[in-house]
C-alpha cells in the first residue's frame, strides 16, 4: 500500500510540474491554433448557416406555406 501511495505521489507530483512548465511557457504555438480553430469553426459555422438559409427560404417554406392554405381553403 505504502508503494501505491508514493508511486501515485510521484505521478501527481511530475503532472504538476508539467503543468507548471506549461503555464510559464512564453511560446505561441498554443495560441496559434486556437486562433486558427476558432476561424475554422466560425467560417464553417456561416456557411451552414448560409445553406440553411437558402434551404429554408427556397425549399422548405414556401411548401409549408401551401400547406397552411391548402388546410385553411378546405371546402368538404
Amino acid at each position: 500500500m505504502r508503494k501505491f501511495l508514493a508511486n501515485t505521489k510521484k505521478k501527481a507530483q511530475a503532472k504538476m510540474i508539467q503543468v507548471a512548465i506549461l503555464l510559464t511557457a512564453r511560446r505561441g504555438e498554443n495560441f496559434v491554433d486556437s486562433g486558427v480553430k476558432i476561424l475554422i469553426a466560425v467560417v464553417i459555422g456561416a456557411l451552414l448557416l448560409g445553406g440553411l438559409y437558402a434551404l429554408f427560404g427556397d425549399t422548405i417554406m414556401p411548401t409549408v406555406t401551401q400547406k397552411v392554405k391548402d388546410m385553411f381553403n378546405f371546402k368538404g
